[in-house]
């Protein structure tokens, strides 16, 4: 005979966030209710020359007031996000590292790493020599690096895991982590993804491919949903989590903000670029599925909307397959629309926002929202936060090359 599993409940018990919107949840989450644009010029480099002038860049970012300036040195923008975040995180859950097993602490960080770096040092080994490479190139660069320094930085000699499936790549990370816990793998696992892809390379190359939108006016350069939408603004920043077994944490009588109740995943096999409805219809089913959730009891979908042409039009399809005539009662909205594509951060960030929609019974809008696109016809919160208890929030996360992961935040208790 069979036997039957019986999963603990995995809760969420801290919250970090660096976003074009602020250095802190809250001014993450004050930013995304209140509507706010996280866009701008690019200043990050001299982009006069590139068919795209607008992101959503971190600002003000000052890494020495989150690791010491040796750690600086020897890290890249984007590991600089994910230890920041993750400090973050751990003071928020009042996690003490002193009196856990570090064997049962784990990370699991979505990132691409820093492509701009090595395309720099290609320049530098061209110009001048492989002896005059920077010596510590890889330790900046690596994706492995990001989970490595995050590691070292807390002491967690638990599951050690950088991963990037594209844009799904953050929710990934989060339901990775959900089942190494429910396996018995780790006690506590700091999860998200972070990520720097506001350079010269990340910048050049995605607009080749014609995923960025070329408006010049940041009022109206990420439009997701609506009918004049042209492509998204790439963003930048980090979300993390501390996730844990319900047993552990109120072990150690730590803050509870929510659970992480499930997670779902498919892969289109269907084009490179292009999305698939009917295959992230079957991500979102598992993740329901998985969660132990109806699609009655959905009251929020986190929708990865993109603001391209294909992606806003299969993922509204997907959302009827699944949830069919109560697909139009469901506030449907993009934090897209304020932060930009985080890319492999996205789903983490965005979970995050997850996370507070659930627990401040807020739903934020998708903003820069004017002309409705008869092909995606929902309600797509425009404009202006919504006030409604949310007790069930799904995420949703598709990567370009066909990943799909969709996750479910659940009020707890």
């Amino acid at each position: 005979m069979g036997r039957t599993l019986t999963l603990p409940t995995i809760v969420i018990t801290g919250l970090g966030a660096i976003t074009p919107l602020g250095l802190t949840v809250e001014e993450y989450w004050q930013g995304l209710v209140n509507g706010r644009s996280g866009f701008g010029p690019i200043t990050l480099f001299d982009a006069s020359a590139y068919p795209v002038s607008v992101a959503a860049e971190v600002k003000n970012f000052d890494p020495e007031k989150y690791m010491p300036l040796k750690r600086v040195d020897r890290t890249s923008r984007c590991i600089q996000f994910a230890i920041a975040a993750s400090n973050m995180a751990i003071e928020s859950a009042r996690l003490d590292m002193s009196r856990e097993k570090p064997e049962k602490v784990g990370v699991i960080i979505a990132t691409s790493g820093m492509m701009s770096i090595i395309a720099d040092e290609g320049e530098v080994l061209r110009k001048k020599g492989p002896m005059r490479i920077d010596p510590l190139g890889i330790t900046k660069t690596a994706p492995s690096m990001v989970t490595a320094q995050v590691g070292l930085e807390i002491g967690a000699k638990g599951p050690n895991t950088s991963l990037n499936s594209a844009c799904a790549s953050g929710s990934d990370a989060l339901g990775i982590a959900l089942n190494h816990l429910r396996l018995g793998h780790a006690n506590v696992l700091i999860a998200g993804g972070a990520e720097a892809n506001v350079n010269p390379i990340a910048i050049a190359s995605t607009a080749r491919v014609g995923a960025l939108s070329r408006e010049k006016d940041p009022g109206k350069a990420s439009r997701p949903f609506d009918l004049n939408r042209d492509g998204f603004v790439f963003g930048e920043g980090a979300g993390i989590m501390v996730l844990e077994t319900l047993e552990h944490a109120q072990e150690r009588s730590a803050p509870i903000l929510a659970e992480l109740a499930g997670a779902g995943w498919s892969f289109d096999a269907y084009n490179e670029t292009a999305p698939d409805a009917e295959t992230q219809a079957i991500a979102m089913r598992m993740v329901l599925q998985d969660a132990g959730v109806t699609p009655e009891e959905v009251d929020h979908i986190n929708a990865h909307g993109t603001s391209t042409r294909l992606n806003d039009a299969a993922e509204t399809r997907a959302i009827k397959m699944v949830f069919g005539d109560r697909a139009y009662k469901i506030p449907v909205s993009s934090n897209k629309s304020m932060i930009g594509h985080l890319a492999c951060a996205a789903g983490a960030a965005e979970a995050v926002a997850a996370v507070m929609t659930v627990r401040e019974g807020i739903i934020p809008p998708t903003i820069h929202y004017e002309t409705p696109d008869p092909d995606c016809d929902l309600d797509y919160v425009p404009n202006k936060a919504r006030r409604q208890t949310v007790n069930v929030c799904l995420s949703n996360s598709f990567g370009m090359g066909g990943q799909n992961c969709s996750v479910i935040i659940k009020r707890f208790p």
